[in-house]
């Protein structure tokens, strides 16, 4: 059992405290490094959160496109090795849907917001 507060809570905090706290006590010649660091912060704050989700998500795509199991790393360079030289259209239009899916599962990391995009 892991104890309260978890990692991905700490990470919040110190965010937090480098936005909140530290950020305005700051010389504006630091402030732009302290924003930095609290974006880096949050960003791992969210990987720690959303990153087993969007793994287990990306290999149960690639999976299913492929026809069998593997790293999620393994599975997407033979499915660019696939779509290369592919030919079957229905192969392609599935791909582009579970690549689109991907793509959005990383922007909720690593952008929030950029992946609430709905256009093809």
């Amino acid at each position: 059992m892991q104890y309260r507060p978890d990692s991905a809570e700490l990470l919040t905090t110190l965010a937090d405290l480098l936005d909140d706290v530290l950020l305005p006590a700051l010389p504006s010649s630091l402030q732009h490094r302290a924003r930095v660091a609290a974006n880096i912060v949050r960003i791992l704050e969210r990987e720690q959160r959303l990153s087993p989700d969007a793994d287990q998500q990306a290999r149960a795509r690639y999976g299913a496109l492929l026809g069998h199991d593997g790293s999620v790393g393994e599975l997407a360079a033979e499915l660019s090795v696939v779509l290369r030289t592919n030919t079957d259209h229905d192969l392609e239009r599935d791909a582009w849907h579970a690549l689109v899916d991907i793509a959005k599962a990383d922007l909720a990391i690593a952008k929030p917001g950029y992946d609430l995009w709905e256009g093809e």
